[in-house]
């Protein structure tokens, strides 16, 4: 195969890896869930890896959000346990890590030990920043001592930028669907709340003021929210349906 066969292969596996990351952003409700096809569609969008995992930075902690192999998880963990590691490097700094677990031996001693324990012989990490929620990086590991190759950096660099400002939409959006609830809940409750002044108003004939204070006071001893409070009211006063 000639090297633009070869990368136009590539190419197409890393569109048929976005095509299904489309997908699952615009259907997974939930993000476990999402974090999981990220990963798969990794391994299948670089050519030499056979696991993957995505490590999440929040407040400071690092923690393996999805993996697609046990393995991977326990070398993500050695990582965390000794502060120090290409994937939290590449974390914190922004740059692609890229090497054979051989040549990492020398720059951090601990986690060739764990990569070679369990046969893995090269590794490629990519820094994946969100947002403030979520910070970390894309990591593959690949069985044999390839080291892996700049086309393959290139490839996940674009990847985790295109999954980057999927998973951005997604949590503004999440956010925004969020906003509009708790305001179509706030003017529910407002309604109701106004429903039952009104009357309590014409029952008693007394002011805007008074009837509010009666919801009030009513919410208060029974410790119980004032929209709870209106909506029991208006029911037994409409009487049996």
């Amino acid at each position: 195969m000639t090297n633009r066969h070869a990368i136009a292969g590539r190419l197409d596996e890393l569109a048929a890896a976005m095509a299904a990351l489309t997908w699952s952003l615009e259907s997974d409700e939930h993000e476990p869930d999402l974090f999981d096809t990220i990963c798969a569609e990794a391994v299948r969008a670089v050519p030499g890896a056979d696991m993957a995992s995505i490590a999440a930075i929040q407040d400071g902690v690092p923690d393996t959000a999805a993996c697609t192999d046990k393995r991977a998880l326990d070398i993500d963990r050695g990582q965390y346990a000794a502060g120090e590691g290409p994937c939290l490097h590449a974390a914190a700094t922004g740059e692609t890590v890229r090497l054979s677990i051989h040549a990492a031996a020398d720059v951090w001693p601990a986690f060739a030990a764990s990569a070679e324990a369990v046969a893995v012989g090269s590794y490629l990490a990519a820094p994946l920043h969100v947002d403030d929620q979520l910070t970390g990086a894309l990591n593959l590991f690949g069985f044999d001592d390839h080291g892996f190759q700049e086309v393959d950096a290139q490839l996940l660099a674009v990847y985790t930028t295109i999954v980057a400002s999927g998973l951005r939409t997604r949590h503004r959006y999440q956010q925004a669907r969020t906003r509009a609830d708790q305001l179509e809940e706030a003017m529910n409750s407002r309604a109701v709340i106004e429903q039952a002044k009104g009357m309590l108003m014409l029952i008693h004939r007394i002011g805007p003021d008074e009837a509010m204070q009666r919801l009030i006071a009513e919410s208060q001893h029974t410790n119980t929210k004032l929209r709870e409070v209106a909506k029991a009211f208006v029911k037994h006063a409409a009487g049996p349906e």
